[in-house]
């Protein structure tokens, strides 16, 4: 069985209109709702876990707990922060890490204990790769978009890291599948509180877009 795991409400939601997901269909769980399809002739569970780390952790946990889960698609959208790639484009990690996890004034911002290296060449796709950067902190400052920058980053979000970082703890394979759909602006001269919530409302107006690109486009590829 394939998990895919997904985060938030909106790329919750874009998932069921997609699959054309009845009520009837939709099971709850502690973490959110789930429900099942096969796709390659396989069986394949969709659930949503809720966003930041500890619920993205704890609604994977469960479903590899509950389910024969041996491989889990964190699907989903992202912040873009390396500048060669645009909104809307699909990246593929071949690696995840999370950036909250250390004393940065001391040590690193990219502790090793806390990479997971993904083997994404061995499905033989032509697709973007790169590094994906969690944090429970999600990028909306700009002096956080710049550090990124600095540290190799292609990507952001506030749960794939860690996802994989618990799928490695159980012996499952973990391909995360992101799509940008945003870009940090820079605040200075603007109020912070608009400019976030112009940046929420870019968001939710491309998350149907890039979640409809990677399930017509890349789900069947993984699965």
């Amino acid at each position: 069985m394939v998990g895919i795991s997904v985060a938030t409400v909106w790329e919750f939601e874009a998932t069921l209109d997609y699959f054309h997901v009845q009520e009837t269909e939709r099971i709850t769980y502690p973490y959110g709702e789930y429900f099942c399809r096969t796709i390659n002739g396989k069986p394949v569970i969709f659930y949503s876990t809720g966003v930041r780390k500890v619920n993205g952790v704890g609604g994977n946990q469960y479903m590899l707990s509950h389910f024969p889960i041996t491989k889990v698609l964190v699907v989903g959208t992202c912040a873009g922060i390396d500048e060669r790639f645009d909104v809307l484009d699909i990246i593929i990690p071949d690696r995840a890490v999370q950036y909250d996890c250390t004393v940065k004034e001391v040590e690193p911002l990219l502790k090793p204990s806390f990479i997971v290296e993904i083997d994404v060449a061995k499905y033989g796709i032509d697709c973007r790769t790169g590094t994906i950067g969690t944090a429970d902190r999600a990028v909306v400052m700009w002096r956080d978009y710049l550090e990124l920058q600095e540290n190799g980053i292609t990507v952001a979000d506030t749960e794939a890291g860690a996802i994989a970082y618990i799928c490695r703890k159980n012996e499952v394979e973990c391909i995360i599948i992101k799509g940008i759909s945003d870009v940090p602006t820079d605040e200075t001269d603007l109020d912070p509180l608009q400019s976030n919530r112009e940046q929420i409302n870019v968001y939710i107006e491309n998350t149907p877009k890039v979640m409809t690109r990677i399930f017509d486009e890349y789900l069947p590829l993984f699965i």
